[in-house]
């Protein structure tokens, strides 16, 4: 059990202390005059770990990111190197999960609650390194090991967030910087919103997060080999540079930030509703509306430590802002250092004069002296509230702290406490403050806390970065309110555990969400009110929206749909509901003074996230030892790579539209017959026309390739199952256990694809390479070739109408020492395969069988009474077989069958003898038997 606390990972897989390898650069004097000095750097550099493979998916549904990392790298030194893998995620994102395979060990991560204890403090001291890395709004993941000489190992880290909207666009943000060159570096990010994908653009890679004022539209467009498909509710953008381009970028591997943007059209005044399975989400973002008169203080630190160029570009910043202030608007100036000093004793209108004198106010400001935070807030807010009070003015208007500061408080009042008290006091939820917090000295969480009570937002911005841009950039998210005081109601007895309903402003281009639960999940009709203040005039919206959950058919592909039997696999609206509900938790903590009060917002923080497998601050990772039972492709077509519901994608999705190749998924439900390998494994072969039913064993081998239906030269077929092994149970006449592992199917017309699937994961090879995760459902289809996936319960196969195949899913919870998750193969459909067939299975689809002995009719022997041992000879092929009654049971246990049983590994039912049918490598289609041979593939 490895203990992984916040956001960091140190792990050590080898005792003791790890000794330096001796270096080229200390023999180089030795080789300089028999080796080149271009070879040398070969030979240093090949010593280094290397990273063989990089790849970014991400599903975005509903504004909801999915994103999944996948990284390999390569010890090629010959001793033991630490090797370390690290990734920028999105500061306001939760990781998920975290797996490593090192060698052929697999450490899987578990989210279990963080005790509260005097060592914890420590712990996590030395433990967690988490960087904002010089960039905004991002902290780093890192996770480092010892792997030994020659090995590989693969990380797997998992994280989801809610996309914001900001100057009207939703931005997704993912960091590519493996740090070298790779040989396979994939972003590939899908996008599905049901109401319509509207402006959607790819930048440039950015060296830096949300450096520009976003006035301005990046015009470097994609990065090259950018590749994107798009419809109106479906858009896939893939980037995969080569290692020629990737080096063209940045030699270093360092090549920045794959960023996507994109709007959703909107219709409804009271916004979109969704609902799923229980939970429905609100998306509130009015547009055209006339925007409210603001009354805004700047607040500026000019302390000695603002000297140089943060005081420079701030200074910048404001006289961009202020000209951008409207006619309607008010405004006021304050520098403070130990001193408050203020620009005028009133807010002023916005005229040229007044513009052009508290630009010459600011030019002159020069920093000296200390930081009065306290003085400089409570100066800013009486501003404002005397204003307000003595205004005369009919229209409503919204009044604006924005308050700058690099810096802690040194003067006046320094208890943080305290400051947050008198400010919240002297605003009384009438002045919402927003903090921007420049440079690494300034205390943060003050400034965070400061404008979480107080209705505002708190930004972080890098001094050796381009802060004049990043502080208009802020500015523009508030420059235009269009609503105050939003309330949301919702029918009390019809809706729970709603996330915050209560709003003091809206933001042109930004997005209200609310998400909660439906008390009752059969209702048809939920009743929204909005009531808000718009300039002279009071808003009501009322709307009745129709809440049942919509098949999306040929609207979105990859749309949630309702699961059958009341019980639902998890949604991105559960997800999204309980992603926001952690957030207002973890703020309600940051801003509660009372101890009982955060004691118990930590144990519904732990409660939530652990249940919803969230790493919060209060939440910890645990990597724990476990069986190798996939591999990293497994763990990577999970939720990012397919999304958490039902998926429908074609397999050759690089070559046509977006939508869904299939009309509607391959019904899952289709009747099975009785013909069949499953369990130990065993064989059950049904004779339809002879109305007998013939079952028996094959005690293969763990490893051993069976080959099940083999038709490559005809129909285009071949099935093969591959074995595992396990312990026989206690007394049992058995030495062990056998279980088909694998299935792989190899379909040759009319194109090749290739099939692999295993207890977790199908994997689709047509061409363009899908990986299906077994535990989600999901539908994928093309070129007559359809693969339908229903969670943890089975997979059908299609192949042009005509053949179908059914395996099933056995999984265990808890599995004793003799069990295995296994699979089991069934055939539903054979018409489609022909007479030259052959197989374990496939020799008997087209034959017949009679049977005879003791008294029985030839056609029909009467069926032996209950514990009656019954013998009889089977007529099959011109072959005489003794086979025996017996009874058991298929298809998950559902189904009994009465068969006829041919014991010593079906000696002269099949022909020849089992070890002819063992594959040489899972799509082996070698034929051995019949008229017709096809070697190999």
């Amino acid at each position: 059990m490895l203990p992984l606390l916040g956001l960091c990972l140190a792990l050590a897989f080898c005792a003791g202390s790890l000794e330096e390898a001796q270096s080229w650069g200390d023999t180089s004097e030795q080789v300089a005059l028999r080796v080149p000095r271009q070879v040398r750097l070969l030979q240093r550099l090949k010593t280094k770990p290397l990273m063989t493979e990089f790849s970014v998916k991400s599903t975005i549904i509903s504004r909801y990111a999915f994103t999944t990392v996948a990284c390999r790298m390569l010890n090629r030194a010959s001793e033991d190197q630490e090797i370390t893998f690290q990734m920028q995620i999105p500061a306001a994102a939760f990781i998920t999960n975290f797996t490593m395979l090192i060698g052929d060990k697999v450490y899987q991560g578990e989210i279990t609650e963080k005790e509260k204890k005097n060592g914890d403090k420590v712990k996590e001291k030395r433990n967690k390194t988490t960087e904002d890395s010089g960039e905004k709004g991002t902290e780093t993941f890192r996770a480092s090991v010892v792997l030994p000489s020659k090995d590989k190992a693969a990380f797997l880290l998992s994280y989801e967030e809610l996309l914001q909207r900001r100057l009207g666009k939703y931005e997704h943000v993912v960091s590519v910087r493996p740090q070298q060159l790779v040989g396979r570096l994939t972003v590939e990010v899908t996008v599905l919103e049901r109401s319509g994908i509207a402006a959607l653009e790819v930048l440039g890679l950015q060296n830096s997060r949300r450096q520009g004022s976003g006035r301005g539209q990046d015009d470097s467009g994609p990065p090259p080999s950018t590749v994107i498909n798009q419809n109106e509710t479906f858009a896939k953008v893939v980037f995969k540079p080569t290692v020629v381009q990737q080096a063209k970028i940045a030699q270093n591997g360092i090549l920045g930030d794959f960023i996507i943007r994109y709007d959703v059209s909107r219709e409804q005044s009271i916004g979109d509703i969704q609902v799923l399975n229980g939970y429905f989400v609100h998306y509130f973002a009015p547009k055209d509306l006339p925007p409210l008169p603001k009354n805004v203080v700047f607040v500026l630190d000019s302390s000695a430590s603002m000297v140089g160029t943060k005081l420079r570009q701030t200074k910048d910043a404001l006289f961009t802002i202020l000209h951008d202030l409207r006619p309607q608007d008010r405004f006021n100036i304050i520098g403070f250092s130990n001193r408050v000093k203020v620009w005028k004793d009133h807010l002023v209108s916005v005229t040229p004069n007044n513009i052009r004198d508290g630009k010459v106010y600011i030019h002159h400001m020069s920093p000296t002296g200390g930081t009065d935070i306290n003085g400089a807030l409570q100066r800013g807010i009486g501003l404002l509230s005397d204003f307000v009070a003595h205004s005369d003015i009919e229209e409503r208007s919204v009044s604006l702290v924005i308050f700058l500061t690099d810096g802690k408080p040194t003067t006046g009042e320094t208890n943080t406490l305290k400051i947050l008290n008198n400010t919240r006091e002297a605003a009384q939820g009438r002045v919402c403050i927003f903090t921007v917090g420049i440079g690494a000295d300034v205390d943060f969480k003050l400034l965070e806390k400061l404008s979480l009570d107080n209705c505002g937002r708190t930004r972080h911005v890098h001094e050796d970065h381009d802060a004049r841009a990043q502080l208009i950039g802020f500015y523009d998210e508030i420059r235009t309110p269009l609503l105050s005081d939003i309330r949301v109601d919702y029918p009390p007895g019809l809706v729970e555990h709603a996330t915050r309903t209560l709003f003091p402003n809206y933001f042109n281009g930004s997005e209200i969400i609310i998400a909660g639960k439906l008390v009752d999940r059969e209702m048809d009709r939920l009743h929204v009110e909005v009531t808000a203040s718009n300039s002279k005039k009071f808003v009501v919206l009322k709307k009745d929206v129709p809440v049942e959950p919509r098949r999306m058919g040929n609207d979105v592909p990859g749309s949630p749909r309702p699961k059958g039997g009341g019980q639902v696999d998890p949604n991105h609206l559960e997800r999204l509901w309980s992603y926001l509900t952690l957030k207002e938790l973890l703020s309600s903590w940051l801003q509660s003074e009372e101890e009982p009060q955060r004691q118990q917002l930590r144990q519904e923080v732990q409660a939530l996230a652990v249940n919803h497998r969230f790493l919060t601050p209060f939440t910890s990772m645990t990597l724990k030892s476990a069986p190798r039972t996939e591999t990293p492709e497994d763990a990577y077509g999970t939720s990012a790579a397919t999304g958490p519901e039902t998926v429908m994608q074609s397999l050759r999705g690089a070559h046509l539209q977006p939508g869904p190749a299939l009309k509607k998924p391959y019904n899952p439900r289709i009747k099975v017959s009785k013909t069949s390998a499953d369990g130990d494994p065993h064989f059950v072969v049904d004779f339809p026309l002879s109305n007998l039913t013939v079952c028996f064993n094959i005690d293969g081998q763990p490893g051993h390739i069976l080959r099940l239906v083999s038709d490559h030269a005809d129909s285009g077929v071949t099935v093969n199952g591959e074995l595992i092994g396990a312990p026989a149970p206690p007394n049992g006449h058995k030495k062990q256990r056998t279980y088909f592992r694998t299935i792989t199917i190899l379909v040759n017309k009319p194109e090749r694809s290739y099939l692999e699937i295993t207890p977790t994961r199908v994997i689709v090879d047509g061409g363009d390479r899908l990986v299906l995760p077994c535990n989600q459902s999901a539908a994928v289809g093309s070129q007559g070739l359809e693969v339908s996936v229903s969670a943890n319960a089975r997979v059908t196969i299609a192949i042009q109408g005509n053949v179908a195949f059914v395996i099933l899913l056995h999984l265990y919870k808890k599995p004793a020492p003799y069990q295995r998750n296994h699979l089991g193969f069934y055939v539903a459909n054979g018409q489609g395969l022909s007479g030259n067939c052959h197989g374990l299975l496939g020799q008997f689809l087209n034959r017949e069988a009679r049977l005879t002995g003791l008294g029985k009719s030839p056609a029909h022997p009467s069926v032996p009474e209950t514990g009656e041992r019954s013998e009889a000879v089977l007529e099959v092929k011109g072959r005489q077989v003794p086979v025996v009654w017996k009874q058991r049971k298929i298809y998950n246990g559902e189904q009994q069958v009465d068969c006829w049983f041919a014991r010593n590994n079906a000696a002269n039912l099949i022909d020849g003898h089992y070890k002819d049918y063992l594959a040489a490598h899972p799509f082996d289609s070698e034929t051995t038997f019949g008229p017709v041979t096809s070697r190999g593939l």
